[in-house]
């Protein structure tokens, strides 16, 4: 239903409650609109400039896109308002192996598989699929709020990035580091394409370790070698031993016969093998084990390969062929145990390889793949770290970029399938020449010949990715964005592609533009539930930001994932704290209500009017907290600490401006002195101003929409200077008098409370300080401390003694003293608390029991164990607050 103009809200007004739905759905309307977050490229400038991690094309938003995404547009607004040079470059990733299996399953609905449509009606099918489902991540990091340039929206396998790619890839493969060889890949079955190193997650498997009897050829005994696989001994082609093991000395020359088989193959000697594994025999694989791969070249033994692409047994594996590879495992050691080769199996944990999209067990095996000689590119990439020309952050991470790319190995780019960028070699059929060129050949510059056959692989899909940083601003043209934003500023990304993805950028960065990709990289940490669990759909503890945005409103998610975003820790996130971050946005739309109702005949505010000398304490104070605020924020987002600039945010905010200056300046506002009424409300407006500039990049929405309703002209908020260290608001002395006072009502307000005094009450307050400094500041702001305390009369003395029932407290070196004659009931009170602590006790007796019982502890699900002891502990707080106040009340007698 749509409001009557009566309805709606004037200039001046805010609505009675935040209507986060609404608001957001005007404001990303409105800078889409007015297209605000656009690149600007003034010369002269400073620049700042990120290129968005690209998500899968398949992906919807998930919990780790929203704190990235989040952190990013917070640097982003910042560096805008700061008056840089900014853009925030969007894309998406086309994800070759995923966006295939989708499209792949989309087939098998109507019965079909991609072979029976032939490779380019399955292309053209996918670019369907993109079109159509595509977009979905886009429009969600828009509802997230991301100021990207989104007219500069980019994708991998757009025409500009596929003339990037190509460019590189001949340029590589012409300066010698693209090479296509025989080699032992990393398999998957499943997607059937080779996959590189960190495609493969290794996960800790409860398997078994196999002891095998290989006979000596001469029958003199026998060898024992211990596998986790079997089934591979099929392709075994030498037993390796490490030359300085006495067990085998003199053994040189023996060969053994292979269980199962009619071959033979030799004993050999190699520094390689681990003496305290197993039996320290080794069985050499070289068709389906990287280890046994260089065994094998460093002794020229033979690569028989004995499974196909598919995971199962090929013909070179004699009877078992036609059996899948697990289970041929159980076949083989069903045999071996008949004919006495099996020695022993023992229970053994060990990492096994899945890949990373389809989680298949990889299998390594023997192909003929395009690689990248990544050792002249990685040493650059090491060397520029090395240097300080890229930082990363947190610095645990240096000594792992380091061994990782000290012991990289070359990286395998092509892909056996279909969706993705084709490499561009041809072969020519006459006479067998190798073409690469960034243009498809007409014809063979050697023979002539028009028979050309393109290469079917495609390229990894990191391999476009890499080039990301230099791609999307125009490479290989020289373009102004190029000049302008290159190298960009910052990489905001997980720490768990950090070589995925990362590492390789400097490369290619390096190699291709003489300069890195990015000055800084921040590495973030996982976000896991409250538990500190993965979060997965199977155990039930996914956060979905999607209904996170829509339950607290997307606001109070982006500040509470910048809250939790401490460097180098693990973000435990939990939907209470989103909750409770919540009720922060509501009290600074509250706070600028209150404000508003103070504002509706001001016509514009002026913050250079404003001369702290001639103002009251509580203004002094407030100009000066808030520019510790700004000097506070600022070196925090220039840090990455963005736990530490919420929570400088929040504490001024929510402590300072809400709780207590607001407080302070009612009697100026509603009192009749016109001039007091007038300060406080400048100031009031002008801090609302400061406040809405320093927390916008964390929360976009409720702080343009406050800021539209201010007094004056006004434009977007985010494109409004971010505020500036002004010394002239800075007093320390004025900081450490309102610190005094402060402690002094926070006492008394304490003693309300644990006495059960009611807030509308009228107290007596006796303050004994015996410091005359400390007194003279007492007395000079009486009247303020009469005010926030509710008090009937105030009487401060330099010496004395306690009063004859009275509730104390003491802060600094003021005794602070209120007489409950009147206040309090004693001996009824004291029943009370009696007849609350021994329920709580109760309480926490049961729970204790509970929590020492081992078969809870050992039955119970963690957090159900977990949400007992949480409960235990807020018994005890209680229980313990419950036996203070009796305390109390005891003194008053």
């Amino acid at each position: 239903m749509t409001d009557s103009p009566s309805d709606r809200p004037s200039r001046t007004e805010l609505a009675k409650a935040y209507e986060f739905n609404e608001v957001e759905q005007k404001w990303s309307s409105i800078w889409q609109d007015q297209n605000t977050f656009a690149a600007t490229m003034v010369p002269g400038k400073k620049s700042f400039a990120i290129v968005i991690p690209p998500p899968n094309v398949t992906g919807v938003l998930h919990v780790g896109h929203a704190l990235n995404n989040t952190l990013q547009d917070v640097l982003v607004r910042y560096h805008r308002m700061l008056g840089e040079n900014t853009v925030w470059i969007p894309g998406t990733d086309h994800a070759g192996i995923a966006t295939q299996n989708v499209v792949e399953r989309q087939l098998a609905t109507e019965g079909k598989s991609r072979h029976d449509i032939g490779r380019d009606a399955f292309i053209d099918r996918v670019w369907a699929w993109r079109q159509d489902k595509g977009g979905t991540i886009i429009n969600q990091l828009k509802r997230l709020g991301c100021s990207c340039d989104w007219q500069r929206e980019r994708f991998t396998m757009d025409e500009g990035l596929s003339q990037a790619v190509r460019e590189v890839f001949v340029k590589l493969f012409h300066e010698g580091l693209i090479y296509k060889g025989d080699y032992i890949v990393n398999w998957c079955p499943r997607c059937h394409t080779a996959l590189a190193d960190d495609e493969v997650e290794h996960e800790t498997t409860d398997g078994k370790l196999y002891h095998l009897r290989y006979p000596f050829a001469d029958g003199n005994g026998h060898l024992v070698v211990a596998t986790t696989r079997p089934e591979t001994m099929l392709g075994d082609t030498g037993v390796a031993v490490h030359p300085e093991d006495e067990r085998f000395h003199g053994m040189k020359d023996r060969s053994v016969r292979l269980p199962l088989t009619d071959r033979e193959i030799p004993l050999v000697y190699d520094t390689h093998v681990q003496r305290e594994f197993g039996t320290g025999a080794l069985k050499v694989t070289p068709a389906h084990d990287r280890d046994d791969y260089e065994i094998g070249l460093r002794h020229d033994l033979p690569r028989l390969k004995v499974m196909d692409q598919n995971g199962i047994m090929n013909e070179a594996a004699g009877s078992y062929a036609g059996l899948d590879r697990f289970v041929c495992r159980k076949k083989i050691v069903e045999d071996l145990e008949t004919q006495g080769f099996l020695d022993k199996i023992e229970p053994y944990q060990h990492g096994v390889g899945h890949c990373y999209r389809c989680h298949t067990v990889v299998e390594p095996t023997t192909s003929k793949q395009w690689f990248v000689s990544v050792r002249p590119l990685a040493d650059r990439a090491t060397e520029a770290v090395r240097e300080g020309r890229v930082v990363l952050h947190p610095k645990t991470w240096y000594n792992t970029y380091y061994h990782w790319m000290d012991n990289i190995r070359d990286w395998c780019i092509s892909r056996q399938i279909w969706w993705g960028h084709r490499i561009p070699a041809w072969t020519c059929s006459g006479c067998g020449e190798l073409i690469v060129s960034t243009d498809e050949p007409a014809v063979c510059p050697k023979c002539k010949s028009g028979e050309l056959t393109q290469e079917t692989d495609v390229l990894d899909t990191w391999f476009s990715s890499a080039l990301w940083p230099f791609s999307t601003l125009g490479w290989p043209e020289k373009t102004l964005e190029l000049a302008t934003f290159y190298p960009t500023s910052v990489l905001i990304t997980s720490f768990d592609i950090l070589f995925f993805w990362v590492a390789r950028m400097m490369m290619m960065g390096l190699h291709c533009m003489d300069e890195v990709p990015f000055r800084d990289v921040y590495l973030h940490a996982l976000v896991r539930d409250k538990h500190g669990k993965k979060m997965s759909k199977s155990t039930g503890n996914v956060i979905d930001p999607l209904e996170v945005m829509a339950t607290y409103g997307t606001d109070a998610m982006r500040f509470t994932l910048a809250a939790f975003a401490a460097q180098g820790r693990e973000i435990r996130l939990d939907e209470d704290r989103i909750e409770g971050y919540r009720h922060f946005i509501n009290k600074l739309w509250n706070a600028a209500r209150f404000a508003m109702m103070h504002l509706t005949d001001v016509e514009e505010i002026k913050a250079e009017t404003i001369q702290p000398a001639e103002l009251g304490l509580a203004n002094r104070w407030i100009l000066s907290r808030a520019n510790r605020a700004v000097i506070e924020l600022r070196k925090a987002l220039d840090e990455y600490r963005f736990n530490d600039a919420a929570s400088t945010l929040y504490q001024f905010i929510w402590h300072e401006f809400c709780d207590w200056y607001l407080e302070w300046i009612k009697p100026d506002l509603y009192g009749s002195e016109v001039l007091a009424k007038e300060q406080s409300r400048m100031v009031l407006a002008v801090v609302l101003e400061t406040v809405l500039k320093l927390i916008h990049p964390f929360t976009p929405f409720v702080t343009e929409e406050i800021w539209s309703v201010l007094p004056g002209e006004r434009q977007c908020l985010m494109l409004e200077p971010f505020p500036e260290n002004t010394p002239s608001w800075d007093d320390p002395e004025i900081e450490r008098k309102t610190e005094l006072l402060m402690g002094v009502i926070g006492g008394v307000r304490n003693i309300r409370s644990e006495m059960m005094v009611h807030p509308s009450a009228e107290i007596e307050i006796i303050l004994i300080c015996h410091d005359l400094a400390t007194m003279t500041i007492l007395e000079e702001e009486q009247q303020t401390l009469t005010g926030l305390t509710r008090a009937g009369k105030i009487y401060i003395h330099e010496n004395g003694t306690r009063p004859q029932g009275s509730a104390a407290s003491i802060f600094q070196n003021i005794e602070i003293y209120v007489p409950m004659k009147g206040l309090v009931d004693v001996a009824k009170e004291t029943a009370r608390l009696e007849r609350d602590g021994a329920k709580i006790l109760k309480d926490l007796e049961r729970t204790e029991a509970k929590l020492n019982n081992r078969k809870f502890l050992d039955n119970a699900p963690p957090e159900i164990i977990d949400k007992e002891r949480e409960k235990q502990g807020g018994l005890q707080v209680t229980l313990d607050k419950i036996k203070e106040s009796m305390k109390r009340l005891a003194e008053l007698g």
